[in-house]
């Protein structure tokens, strides 16, 4: 794992979506085409803004994402699915957009889109990390163990919190319990990984995940066990780290 500190987001998302876009414009140019996964959050709003402004070929893309609440219909204000429409997906014209369904016969749908995944490999995992250093709905203590490229999971109350301080729902209570998710298994298949978390409230996952050694009860440290992720923090979210560690990923 190696590190950038940047001054604010939107300076970080910039350098994200440049990083990004020369992984993606390097797949295309070596095979004709690239796979793409994405997460969601306020934490990837800058990153995404600015990757949608690249000279990538659209077309040539596919796009995945890491998770969906289950039973969340795709109109509601804090659906994947319809963040990612709006952001990403309804702003570039890619080859193909592979959403997360957490309604109807969920089984099937994760069947379908696992299918779907393991087809080929993941260019490149746009992967945030939670309040709670969860990487996609993998809340502590996260299933380091699972094969399977998609699971349901039941959400822990510090990730339901945080989906209520970010705003997408009024309360805990009306935070769905159960959600599908990538699991940790499968994100560590993607080629390359770059991991985009500023703002202070994720200082305290940022210190833990680098100043601790890999323990599923802190997710994102399962990052680690990869050969190519490079995190991308802002001066906030890196507040935190002990200087001496931080310097030993630079």
């Amino acid at each position: 794992m190696k590190l950038r500190v940047f001054e604010n987001s939107p300076e970080l998302g910039k350098a994200a979506a440049l990083y990004s876009a020369g992984i993606l414009k390097r797949a295309i140019a070596e095979k004709g085409k690239a796979r793409l996964l994405l997460s969601t959050g306020t934490s990837q709003f800058d990153t995404l803004t600015a990757l949608v402004e690249t000279d990538v070929d659209w077309s040539r893309v596919e796009m995945f994402h890491l998770d969906e609440y289950i039973g969340l219909p795709d109109t509601h204000p804090a659906s994947f699915r319809k963040y990612l429409r709006e952001r990403f997906a309804g702003r570039v014209n890619l080859k193909h957009a592979y959403f997360v369904n957490g309604e109807g016969d969920v089984e099937k749908n994760i069947a379908e889109l696992s299918a779907e995944i393991r087809k080929e490999d993941i260019d490149l995992g746009l992967i945030g990390i939670g309040e709670n250093a969860h990487v996609a709905f993998n809340d502590p203590p996260a299933d380091f163990d699972t094969e399977e490229a998609y699971i349901t999971v039941k959400l822990d109350e510090d990730c339901r919190k945080q989906q209520v301080r970010e705003g997408w729902f009024p309360t805990v209570e009306a935070v769905p319990e159960r959600a599908i998710s990538m699991s940790v298994s499968q994100i560590l298949r993607c080629k390359a990984i770059a991991s985009c978390v500023p703002y202070l409230v994720k200082a305290r996952a940022v210190k833990l995940t680098l100043e601790n050694e890999v323990t599923n009860r802190i997710p994102a440290t399962a990052l680690k066990r990869h050969g190519d992720v490079l995190l991308f923090v802002d001066k906030e979210s890196a507040s935190l780290v002990d200087p001496k560690i931080l310097a030993r990923y630079r």
